[in-house]
């Protein structure tokens, strides 16, 4: 499945609006990482991604993830995963990396 990033920067709330629509894996994780560092470096700002669309993603994805957040805490900033699917979360849990992040949970949940 194709990885399709999308970000655009709030000036009102000076943070960054991110949608991450696919899987990420193996494959596209450097893509990935490598997106989200150029926003930082672009405008560095708390980041909030929104994981509705988000279907998937691996321990090389984890690690895109937190390689990113450790850049971005550099800049004073942080990153926020919003909406979360529950498969998504439970890989968080696992890690213990739902310590790390700051996570909310699927918009559909109640």
């Amino acid at each position: 499945m194709e990885l399709i990033i999308d970000s655009k920067f709030d000036a009102q709330n000076n943070n960054w609006q991110i949608e991450i629509n696919g899987e990420v894996d193996l494959f596209n994780s450097a893509e990935m990482k490598a997106k989200l560092l150029s926003l930082l470096d672009e405008k560095p700002a708390d980041l909030i991604i929104n994981c509705a669309n988000l279907d998937y993603i691996d321990s090389t994805a984890l690690g895109a993830l937190v390689a990113v957040l450790k850049n971005a805490k550099e800049y004073g900033c942080d990153i926020y995963l919003k909406n979360i699917k529950h498969n998504i979360e439970k890989l968080f849990k696992i890690t213990n990396l739902d310590k790390v992040f700051n996570i909310e949970g699927d918009e559909n949940e109640q």
